[in-house]
């Protein structure tokens, strides 16, 4: 066709690939927060305000975090929350993630109700999403966030600040993750829970849907001198957080907070307190804090409805920490945490 005037007619606009129809249809409405860009940027800024940012990031990968038949609203909200966990141990406000995502294909089915559970956890949690990518694999499926948080300059609580003394605090209940995985894949606790459906549903939403404990994150940053969430195992965790503060600790067995159904299942044998100990998952925060302000923060932790417990001390040494039983006995636990490799 001949121009008009001398002007070329202006080319129809490249269409969107694959790719960023994806990102566009399912992600561009969680990006809420200005220096997002609307996504269309590679890039983001996120302001300061004079805080320390504080950076996370945790993958769960399909097979080894989750099931290859966990729902996909549940996954979304696993892998945000696990990252979340350790903002609020660290005593941090959340301020935004960013997200990849390893998929094998990109049906609606799987990615709606994937996007639509982030979207709704990024507003309860005031996290916004600022960016990521999003790729291609034959499998497994994985999906990576790292999270952004603020603190006031020098606040952050590491793992160094432990003292002998300290109280060593954790919140809500441990080892019913680890059971909701065993439920999942048809173990002894399934088999034990067979006549409790409440019991054994409430156990898999605690391992496929995390709790996070954000809304404690001010109270351990007023009054932990150490803190880390408890995402391997309570055991194993706190052997990381000793070692890191050149430290020991004791701990009392019997005062680890269990629920119901995982104190059920310790008293008729089905499963033993190694199992709780060590199986991981269970995102509480684990902290030490001063004697005089241990009541403080288990105070906090009622006033936001959470139960905070002391479960044993900080003390001089460098062995492992010991776990006791109620007569004052070692126990020999054969594993302390779940290991990837």
């Amino acid at each position: 066709m001949t121009p008009v005037c001398g002007v070329k007619p202006v080319a129809d606009p490249k269409p969107l690939s694959a790719e960023d129809s994806l990102i566009a249809r399912y992600f561009k409405p969680l990006a809420t927060d200005p220096g997002a860009f609307g996504l269309v940027d590679d890039a983001a800024v996120l302001s300061s305000s004079g805080d320390d940012i504080v950076v996370t990031t945790d993958a769960v990968v399909e097979g080894v975090h989750y099931l290859a038949n966990d729902p996909p609203d549940t996954i979304a909200r696993k892998a945000l929350r696990v990252n979340l966990s350790d903002l609020a141990a660290k005593g941090a406000v959340p301020a935004g993630f960013v997200l990849t995502l390893a998929l094998r294909s990109k049906e609606d089915a799987w990615l709606r109700p994937f996007a639509d559970a982030l979207g709704e956890d990024a507003r309860e949690f005031a996290c916004p999403l600022l960016g990521g990518d999003t790729v291609s694999t034959p499998g497994p499926q994985m999906i990576s966030i790292t999270a952004f948080g603020r603190v006031p300059k020098g606040r952050m609580v590491g793992r160094t600040g432990a003292k002998p003394g300290d109280r060593i605090l954790v919140t809500g209940t441990i080892g019913d993750a680890a059971l909701g995985l065993d439920v999942l894949k048809g173990g002894a606790a399934a088999a034990a829970l067979a006549s409790s459906p409440a019991a054994k549903d409430a156990l898999v939403s605690r391992y496929r849907e995390p709790q996070p404990r954000n809304v404690l994150a001010r109270a351990v940053r007023d009054h932990a001198t150490a803190a880390m969430d408890v995402s391997d195992g309570l055991a194993g965790d706190l052997a990381k957080l000793c070692a890191a503060s050149a430290v020991s600790a004791s701990v009392d067995v019997a005062s680890v907070p269990l629920s119901a159904a995982a104190a059920s299942l310790v008293a008729r044998n089905v499963v033993g307190v190694e199992t709780l100990l060590a199986g991981g998952d269970d995102y509480e925060v684990l902290c030490t804090v001063p004697p005089a302000q241990a009541d403080a923060l288990i105070a906090a932790g009622r006033t936001a409805g959470l139960a905070v417990t002391a479960i044993g001390t900080i003390v001089p040494g460098k062995e492992r920490p010991r776990f006791l039983d109620g007569h004052g006995q070692e126990l020999a636990l054969t594993r302390l945490s779940y290991s990837h490799f």
